[in-house]
């Protein structure tokens, strides 16, 4: 794929995101929010695959981006896990 086309791709998808996420209602944002990071974890690992097949200047690149996406996968991960603690009972939080 030429530079251009993956940028038009990004483009795309940048935007599309955008209009998806902007329609779902604050709700199920957290819900939906937690599904994404685990699928989140499989695009990391294709990210990865796709990584080791490429020029050694841009393998740098993608290699910080990886770390990024680790990072946010992380985050995503704690703030569910966050967002699970608090629809625990009183009398779960006091059997722990």
């Amino acid at each position: 794929m030429s530079a251009l086309s993956l940028i038009l791709v990004f483009v795309i998808a940048t935007g599309l995101g955008y209009k998806i996420i902007s329609h779902v209602p604050p709700l199920l944002h957290t819900p939906l929010m937690s599904g994404m990071n685990a699928l989140s974890g499989v695009i990391i690992l294709g990210a990865i695959s796709a990584a080791a097949a490429l020029a050694s200047g841009s393998r740098i690149l993608a290699c910080l981006a990886v770390t990024l996406a680790m990072i946010n996968l992380v985050g995503g991960f704690a703030v569910t896990g966050r967002m699970l603690k608090m629809f625990n009972g009183k009398n779960n939080a006091e059997d722990k």
